[in-house]
């Protein structure tokens, strides 16, 4: 157990020292797993869901989308809530990696993550959730409408429902670049970022033209990611908050997504 605390530090310390080179390489990463995704999806995935099974079959494999992801997620919160310990491997990782952070982070890296966590602020998203909307109602997409609200005021209602489970204390954090309060897991910044942002870009590959379905899903997807890990640059989230905040807004918006497309196949059969 104490190697393997050890080596938690030893990678947290890594990680704080090239913060930026690990998170440039992992948001390209993502960019080139989304491309693919999408890619994937026009070359095959539209003709299969597109009429050629069952519509039994269809609805079952939307409905074991969603509860295998949910189970996924809820066995990742099980291993997490025996390991958030200060003394254990998770805590220690959190610990020593917002430390090295503040010391190895400089002011202009502070304040350009300062201003894209705005992102994720609950008045952002509440303003970009209204305008959406309405756009929708006005184009007579009220099954979309209605969708987008819900999954979006959700998530932000499981988000708070957890952070009064878990009652978390947040790191501290005096750089006057970013400021938070109340508890810390998860992270409402990250799951909110993940579930209005990809429910946007669900919006976007069901209503805009096919050649603004790559660009649209790359943009969303950079607004999520950097918004989330923003939160741990800033110190006002350990790194394990923000991994389950995107755990947690993976989840709600893969169920949301899935209940979504079995509604619409539903009302046009």
């Amino acid at each position: 157990m104490d190697e393997d605390i050890e080596r938690a530090r030893i990678w947290a310390q890594w990680i704080g020292e090239h913060a930026m080179p690990v998170f440039t390489v992992a948001l390209v990463a993502l960019l080139m797993a989304c491309a693919a995704t999408v890619v994937g999806f026009k070359q095959y995935g539209g003709r299969l869901l597109g009429g050629r099974l069952p519509r039994p079959l269809l609805l079952s494999l939307f409905f074991a989308i969603g509860a295998g992801v949910l189970l996924a997620t809820g066995a990742v919160f099980a291993e997490m809530m025996e390991a958030l310990d200060a003394d254990e491997e998770i805590g220690q990782f959190d610990s020593r990696l917002s430390e090295t952070l503040s010391h190895e982070l400089s002011r202009a890296t502070l304040r350009f993550f300062g201003t894209v966590t705005h992102l994720g602020d609950q008045i952002t998203l509440t303003l970009l959730v209204i305008a959406v909307a309405i756009v929708l109602i006005a184009r007579k997409q009220r099954l979309l409408a209605f969708g987008w609200v819900v999954a979006c005021a959700g998530g932000g209602i499981l988000n708070r429902v957890l952070k009064q489970i878990f009652e978390r204390v947040r790191p501290l954090h005096d750089h006057g670049f970013a400021s938070a309060d109340g508890y810390s897991f998860p992270s409402g910044h990250t799951s909110g970022s993940v579930v209005v942002y990809g429910m946007l870009a669900y919006l976007c590959l069901r209503l805009l033209p096919p050649r603004w379905h790559l660009p649209c899903t790359l943009l969303v997807a950079t607004f999520a990611f950097s918004t989330g890990w923003s939160r741990v640059f800033l110190q006002v989230h350990w790194a394990s908050d923000v991994v389950a905040g995107f755990a947690v807004g993976i989840a709600w918006l893969t169920v949301c997504v899935a209940v979504l497309e079995m509604a619409r196949r539903y009302v046009r059969t």
